[in-house]
């Protein structure tokens, strides 16, 4: 189960008090203050960790706390600090703060660590405060208190492709097809539900991630449908990958290209930048077509229509795929190189960063 938004509190811990003390040995008449600081308290950490797909952690654990500085001693013992916490988020997770509704930080990257929250420092026993003038001090600090924030994760999917269609296009039977994912596959509109991931290897050890988006209906950056419920998991893809059904069942999506100007309009609707994304045409289920020359005026009348080349497959054949993932391939290497001349020079990425607290 894909669980792609949660709400938690962080808290880290308070920092532990200092103590008021003075040294008693025998023999030893003016032993002095000897009362040790307070430890710091633990602070919170998010993690972008790897193999962590989904905030389902987070479904019955909404507190989430860092360890408390203990309090200092006498005989100049420190207080032991607060261990930290770090909690671990999948790769693609945008962290808000749920009171402003504030973008805190956008862990788009593996092994990505942000510190959320402050531990609180310990504070200082009397022994911090002894002098030439003030050989017997009696005053201590206590230790700073915790920090607390409340946050609204969401998860945005990180893959290098989308496919998106119409439902019973053909997407889950393609990502079954070019990568070892096994979504459910159903004869009838809506079989996926969430969105899945597969890994598509080609020759030369070259893999591409891709995305199989739940299908989209008119009207679905409105709501209807599923709406905009997973319209979001595709604004971080390179590229799409539009498939039409090179012969739709009858019903009210008989036509191809009117498909194709329908899902056009839901990606405007909701966002700019998915309209501008690059996209490949893909003529889904060629194999429907008994002949080659239907096939071919299939693809002519479409090409024609829209305007740019469509690539003709076939999940059931395996027909096309080879040159469809070479496409791919080439469109996300020239994205690749369009988007590292744009962002240069760019500021070195630290792997580390804090986030300052309200």
């Amino acid at each position: 189960m894909l669980v792609d938004q949660a709400t938690i509190i962080v808290r880290s811990g308070k920092g532990g008090d200092g103590v008021v003390s003075f040294r008693r040995a025998k023999y030893v008449p003016k032993g002095g203050p000897d009362g040790g600081d307070g430890g710091d308290g633990g602070s919170v950490y998010l993690v972008a960790t790897p193999g962590v797909d989904t905030l389902l952690d987070f479904a019955g654990r909404h507190h989430w706390l860092a360890a408390e500085g203990q309090p200092g001693a006498g005989k100049q013992c420190h207080g032991a600090n607060g261990s930290d916490l770090e909690v671990k988020v999948p790769p693609g997770t945008l962290v808000y703060d749920d009171e402003t509704g504030e973008l805190i930080a956008d862990l788009d990257q593996d092994a990505l660590k942000i510190k959320i929250v402050q531990g609180g420092r310990g504070g200082f026993g009397n022994e911090h405060f002894k002098s030439a003038t003030n050989q017997t001090p009696r005053q201590h600090t206590d230790g700073e208190p915790y920090q607390e924030r409340s946050l609204r994760l969401e998860l945005k999917l990180i893959a290098d492709i989308g496919l998106v269609g119409l439902p019973n296009a053909g997407k889950s039977t393609l990502l079954s097809c070019i990568s070892k994912a096994r979504p459910k596959i159903g004869d009838y509109p809506f079989t996926t539900l969430e969105p899945n991931l597969g890994i598509a290897s080609l020759s030369g050890y070259r893999r591409m991630v891709v995305a199989d988006i739940p299908g989209l209906i008119e009207g679905a950056h409105d709501g209807h449908g599923l709406g905009t419920q997973f319209l979001r998991h595709i604004e971080r893809t390179r590229l799409l990958v539009h498939l039409l059904e090179a012969d739709p069942p009858s019903g009210p999506n008989v036509d191809p290209v009117e498909n194709y100007r329908v899902i056009r309009n839901e990606l405007a609707g909701y966002s700019h930048v998915l309209a501008d994304k690059p996209q490949i045409i893909a003529l889904s289920k060629i194999d429907l077509l008994a002949s080659p020359e239907d096939q071919q005026t299939a693809i002519d009348m479409i090409q024609d229509a829209i305007g740019c080349p469509v690539v003709p497959i076939s999940a059931a054949t395996g027909q096309g795929l080879d040159r469809l993932l070479e496409a791919c391939w080439l469109a996300l290497q020239q994205e690749k190189g369009a988007s590292q001349e744009s962002n240069w020079p760019k500021t070195p990425h630290t792997q580390e960063e804090t986030v300052p607290s309200n």
